[in-house]
């Protein structure tokens, strides 16, 4: 492990804004150690030196929104909801890392949002020697981060009678223990750069689903593990809450415009047809209406619509442990 989360803990702590912390061989214009304050006149960037790490720091330009210049890494970011939840993210002036499986969609994605304001990383967030190697790089390249989103997922629909085990056991995996795997790592992470800036509150946001919230028919393998996220979430906001960490879920209705949905060969409009969840549906066109009349605002959920509840998330410091609902109605809170 490096000194660079403990040094941008010290620079969040003086100048109450992220930064970027990068290796650097250039002479230092600062020595730091863990007691020692960021000079209050300090100007960025700046090349400093802790232990015999040097580093340069440098800010992200900032925008009216709390959210604006925050280092954030999205899982599952090349495609669907991540893509969209990465580029709204960039737009409003962060640092994104796009992680994903599929590395060569990572990097097209950050080569289209900008190389300077993205990083593309490969991971299986599934396995946890991967899950590790993306935290290991995170600290290599920015000295850490301070927004979570734990988006990767699948579904496999099919009915508990027929459905097979290696399919179940996948939708838990990525869905379930991922989220466990994401949260281990990248939160010991936020938890190093913690003892150094104590008044600076970090996010970790899964990207949950309606189906977490209420049961779905011939989808239990999805829902259970949605339900169970839920369990975890809430569970995690008790324990890093005294990290400054806060952790919360966002439960999205149907994106039908994503790859998830619209797949012609593994999307769950196909899946649902195949499965004759949807009961009389002849095409995925009866299939998408079927849903669509589900909704009380009779469409999809969208990005922007995750986008905004993940802006409220960050910016407001006092909710920790909840799952807010975009679904335009389909599922409300109960009291």
């Amino acid at each position: 492990m490096s000194n660079a989360p403990t040094v941008r803990g010290l620079f969040l702590t003086a100048l109450r804004r992220p930064v970027l912390v990068r290796p650097s061989d250039a002479d230092p214009a600062i020595v730091l150690d863990k007691t020692t304050p960021v000079p209050a006149d300090v100007t960025l960037p700046v090349v400093v030196r802790m232990g015999e790490e040097t580093y340069e720091v440098s800010a992200p330009a900032r925008g009216e929104r709390e959210i604006s210049g925050r280092v954030a890494l999205v899982t599952g970011g090349a495609q669907g909801f991540g893509a969209e939840i990465a580029k709204g993210l960039v737009e409003q002036g962060c640092f994104v890392y796009i992680a994903d499986l599929n590395g060569d969609g990572a990097a097209a994605k950050c080569a289209e949002l900008g190389r300077d304001r993205t990083h593309p990383i490969t991971v299986n967030v599934g396995d946890e020697d991967s899950v590790a190697a993306m935290t290991a790089e995170v600290e290599r390249t920015t000295g850490g981060l301070d927004l979570v989103i734990s988006n990767a997922g699948i579904v496999r629909a099919g009915s508990v009678l027929e459905q097979d085990l290696a399919a179940f056991k996948l939708s838990t995996d990525i869905n379930y223990v991922a989220f466990f795997l994401v949260t281990k790592h990248l939160g010991g992470l936020l938890a190093r750069q913690r003892e150094t800036a104590p008044g600076w509150l970090t996010d970790i946001i899964q990207i949950n689903s309606k189906s977490g919230l209420v049961g779905s028919n011939k989808n239990g393998a999805y829902a259970g593990s949605k339900f169970g996220g839920i369990g975890l979430v809430q569970s995690f906001a008790l324990e890093l809450v005294e990290h400054g960490i806060k952790v919360n879920a966002v439960c999205p209705g149907n994106f039908y415009d994503g790859p998830l949905w619209s797949d012609p060969d593994k999307g769950l409009f196909v899946q649902y047809l195949n499965s004759g969840k949807v009961p009389g549906a002849k095409t995925v066109e009866d299939v998408k209406a079927f849903y669509e009349a589900k909704v009380p605002m009779r469409r999809g959920t969208t990005g922007i619509d995750v986008l905004r509840a993940i802006y409220y998330i960050v910016e407001q410091a006092y909710e920790t442990g909840q799952a807010v609902p975009v679904t335009g109605g389909q599922v409300m809170l109960n009291a």
